[in-house]
């Protein structure tokens, strides 16, 4: 499937509330699960989503759109949501979430994108030269990888009690 802004906009604008009707209300012995040691919980995820709503996605579209000297993006800090998410509950950081995408969105669509700006470059301090397009890709792509990682760290929490089922459950071997 290649790219198109309203099919990714589609699922942006879908993942606050899939978040919320996945997470809110649970306990935290849902919410606060990881798989193991240093790995992250709902909670964290949700945090990291915020994150990288404030910081990430439209930020660096807009560095792209510019094409000013400095098309290089700035370092995104992965685990910042670990110091951000202090002293908030889940609710609070849903609603943050949900906030900050829905100003994200108003955002892109306010551009009314061309194809031309689409292709246009940026720099990701790793991975090189990325275009708008791969950048938009990639947070819709983003968004589901969450999804997925939030169901498979709560699928997990039942490894044991599925008993011999787990051989029929993919999530629980992951």
């Amino acid at each position: 499937m290649n790219f198109g802004l309203a099919a990714g906009t589609a699922i942006l604008e879908r993942t606050p509330s899939a978040l919320r009707a996945m997470l809110a209300g649970l306990p935290p012995a849902w919410t606060n699960a990881t798989e193991g040691p240093e790995t992250w919980s709902p909670f964290d995820i949700v945090g990291h989503l915020v994150h990288g709503e404030r910081v990430d996605w439209i930020g660096r579209a807009r560095i792209v759109l510019d094409q000013g000297e400095n098309r290089r993006f700035q370092p995104f800090d992965r685990f910042a949501q670990f110091h951000e998410s202090e002293g908030k509950s889940l609710t609070d950081l849903l609603d943050e979430f949900e906030r900050l995408r829905s100003e994200n969105l108003t955002t892109l669509a306010g551009w009314n994108l061309t194809e031309e700006q689409l292709a246009l470059e940026g720099e990701h301090p790793a991975l090189g030269r990325v275009t708008l397009r791969q950048l938009l890709s990639t947070w819709v792509a983003h968004d589901l990888g969450h999804i997925a990682q939030i169901s498979r760290v709560m699928a997990k929490q039942y490894r044991e009690e599925v008993g011999p089922w787990g051989e029929y459950l993919p999530i629980m071997g992951r």
